[in-house]
């Protein structure tokens, strides 16, 4: 049984599934008039508790808010049929795409190539950032599995023996992980007093139900042993070695530490303007007979560890390292202030000492797929190997990575895991190859899908085409030998002939702070050394570029929007249609999109809500009024459709029905989906001919369509 197969589950009938072949856009889609709201919903909600599991192909690397699939199946199905009824079909059964020609200009992790190369489109990625194009190609690409396993031995047998000697015990078990405190000379005190260790508290594993199991481990301040503790009853641990009795409580409180004088200081002032020196303290050492003890640093360790300091400094030169410096920006400022400010300064020297032998046996592979694959394997291995990944505890996955808070937060207990790691790691080279890719390509030779089985959604096999395309460049696409084309590149201009694509169906930036390229950069300064693909930009020290849509300012992301909305109408058949995802809280974000679809000739033929992605993720979950829908915002090139204004009324009327529709489907809608849902339905009047009011006068009016939805959908706010 395959790895995929152990975590499926298989339904179909008996006759196998109805083939449906589409090769046109139709005048009017149900994508605009019915979409089945309730059933995508409901499958995307299964969908998005396990979205590495029902989509691994799209997952074979990070990226920052990837879409599910469902979501984006049921908007294509619904884009080819008359009705609601033929889009359910549609969406359910064996449907293709002859002939149509799929373009995502913000293309992300590949979720709707990959959903329309499964329904056999011809598919057109474009992302301004390489790291997402990395990952785009990875869910396309043809994998041999025989010579991705040989690729991956060829690999294990240059590296794995020196990096398996430099993560062991003095009696030569496996270390799983190193545990990590940060240190900060107390500004008051003498320069030679000790340092303070910057623990919140001395408890550094415990169970992820403590109240169930609340046995912890703590290690003793004074000594550094490791004392048993019960996280529900305990104030206090009492040192068997030392016999000294401590609070649980640490020195650090927020962002201010306390030194064993007495005096206060921020964390950051006590650095002294360099990034924290750390000390390991404790270690996760793995028996023969596979349990797990946690057990103090000794000499040995200590040794080890200077010894991999030693080689990083004699063969440095011979190994892939990141090269680079962090630049200002909102997601790099709090490293920044921490003082990391080249990205090499974000690893230990045993971490940059063992990847950098990985990234050179990855680097020296004969090319291919196979290799491209592998140094996405890699590349992905760095996001739970390096200085700002914590220990989640036990009973859960070990490794807590850097990107839990879609952002750069520097960790005053960090993790240091064994990346290559063992059957009992976490975030690992060798247990990420089997989790992510050859998951991935079991998946990408027999996807399957979430669709309406009885009462509910299930996987079901043989609905769609394998994912194995080869990828060319704009001139063998045009010519019909390659069915895809996917490159980085600003989406403001495509080298493709006008009226070239049926469908855009993408996921645009929301107006907001989370800047992809300023993250992404911690992957590039890694790849560019490696340049998993040929036409890698090496020589680019940064993924940032001007023309990326992503500002928090409105007027600078609908400068931006605009530009790629009207790229998009050059590129669309007159028949064609655009299909996009959209969420946004503040209603500036409305106005700037709406404005700039009126000003590419984009008209919004409707306003469709559909299931987000996971709606308990700690960004969503901590907002007052936290979402759970997005938007699916459909538009035709102007004079398609001889178009008339709608009321305000009807299109309010229209959201509460979708919204409606969601709810009895199962799926939670809460004030913020209305909010969004409605206001994009009545600001979307702006882009209709013959419509009369201005947008601050549609603004104004969506405030009211906002509270008359609520009241009729019981939506409460939860706001001050």
């Amino acid at each position: 049984m395959t790895v995929f197969e152990q975590e499926s589950i298989f339904s179909a009938t008996e006759d196998g599934p109805t083939s449906i072949v589409r090769s046109s856009i139709p005048a009017v889609a149900a994508l605009e008039t019915a979409f089945p709201a309730g059933i995508v919903s409901a499958a995307a909600e299964r969908e998005s508790w396990r979205k590495e599991v029902h989509r691994p192909a799209t997952h074979t690397h990070k990226w920052w808010a990837q879409r599910l699939g469902s979501v984006f199946r049921g908007i294509l199905a619904a884009a080819v049929a008359q009705d609601e009824q033929d889009a359910i079909e549609c969406y359910s059964n064996a449907l293709r795409l002859d002939g149509l020609t799929v373009c995502d200009p913000f293309a992300g992790s590949g979720t709707t190539l990959a959903e329309a190369a499964k329904l056999g489109a011809r598919v057109i990625g474009r992302d301004i950032n390489p790291v997402a194009t990395l990952v785009q190609r990875q869910a396309l690409a043809p994998w041999d599995r025989a010579r991705l396993d040989r690729a991956f031995k060829q690999v294990e047998s240059q590296v794995r023996s020196e990096i398996d000697q430099l993560h062991r015990d003095k009696r030569g078990r496996p270390v799983l992980y190193y545990f990590w405190v940060a240190l900060a000379q107390c500004p008051q005190c003498p320069p030679d007093a000790p340092p303070v260790e910057l623990f919140s508290r001395y408890v550094f594993a415990q169970h992820a139900y403590p109240k169930k199991y609340p046995a912890s481990k703590a290690t003793c301040p004074h000594c550094h042993a490791i004392a048993i503790v019960d996280v529900v009853k305990d104030k206090q641990l009492t040192c068997s070695s030392c016999s000294q009795v401590s609070d649980l409580a640490g020195p650090v409180n927020r962002a201010t530490m306390t030194c064993s004088q007495g005096h206060s200081a921020k964390v950051i002032d006590a650095l002294g303007g360099q990034p924290p020196r750390l000390r390991m303290y404790a270690k996760q050492v793995l028996a023969a007979d596979g349990s797990r003890l946690y057990e103090p640093i000794d000499d040995f360790d200590l040794a080890l560890y200077a010894k991999a300091e030693k080689l990083l400094e004699e063969r440095g030169k011979e190994l892939v390292l990141p090269v680079g410096t962090l630049d200002d920006g909102h997601n790099t400022r709090q490293a920044i202030r921490w003082n990391y400010r080249e990205w090499r300064q974000f690893f230990n020297a045993r971490q940059l000492y063992s990847l950098g032998l990985l990234g050179k046996a990855i680097r020296d592979l004969e090319p291919g797929p196979e290799r491209e694959a592998l140094a996405a394997l890699f590349s992905g291995v760095l996001e739970f190997n390096n200085l700002f990944c914590s220990f989640k505890g036990e009973g859960t996955g070990a490794v807590r990575h850097m990107f839990s808070n879609h952002a750069l937060k520097p960790e005053r207990t960090p993790l240091e895991a064994h990346p290559w790691g063992t059957p009992a790691s976490s975030g690992a080279f060798s247990t990420l190859y089997q989790s992510r890719i050859i998951r991935a390509w079991e998946y990408k030779r027999a996807p399957h899908d979430l669709v309406p089985v009885g009462d509910n959604s299930e996987r079901v096999f043989g609905l769609s085409q394998p994912l194995s395309l080869e990828i060319g460049d704009a001139e063998s696409f045009e010519q019909g030998s390659t069915s895809a084309y996917v490159h980085y590149g600003s989406s403001a201009s495509f080298d493709l002939p006008d009226a070239s694509v049926d469908l855009v169906i993408t996921d645009p930036p929301f107006m907001d702070n989370v800047h992809y390229s300023e993250l992404a950069d911690f992957f590039h300064v890694w790849l560019r050394q490696l340049r998993p693909f040929e036409s890698y930009p090496a020589d680019v020290i940064t993924t940032r570029h001007a023309e990326e849509v992503q500002s928090a300012d409105p007027a600078e992301f609908g400068h931006a929007i605009a530009a790629v909305w009207k790229e998009c109408a050059r590129l669309l058949k007159p028949n064609g249609l655009l299909a996009f995802t959209f969420h946004q809280a503040r209603i500036a974000g409305w106005v700037e999109l709406v404005k700039a679809l009126e000003n590419a000739g984009l008209v919004i033929t409707a306003v469709q809500p559909v299931k987000a992605e996971m709606s308990t993720s700690a960004i969503k979950s901590s907002a007052a009024d936290p979402s759970n829908l997005d938007s699916i915002v459909v538009c035709r090139l102007i004079g398609h459709m001889g178009s008339e204004a709608c009321s305000v009324e009807a299109v309010r009327e229209r959201a509460i029905i979708a919204l409606r529709e969601c709810k009895e489907a199962g799926v939670k809608v809460g004030y913020a989906d209305v909010e969004s849902v409605v206001r994009g339905s009545v600001l979307a009047l702006h882009t209709v001919p013959g419509n009369s009011l201005s947008v601050e006068e549609l603004a104004a009016e969506a405030g009211e369509a906002v509270a008359a939805a609520a009241a009729a959908l019981d939506a409460r706010s939860n706001r001050g």
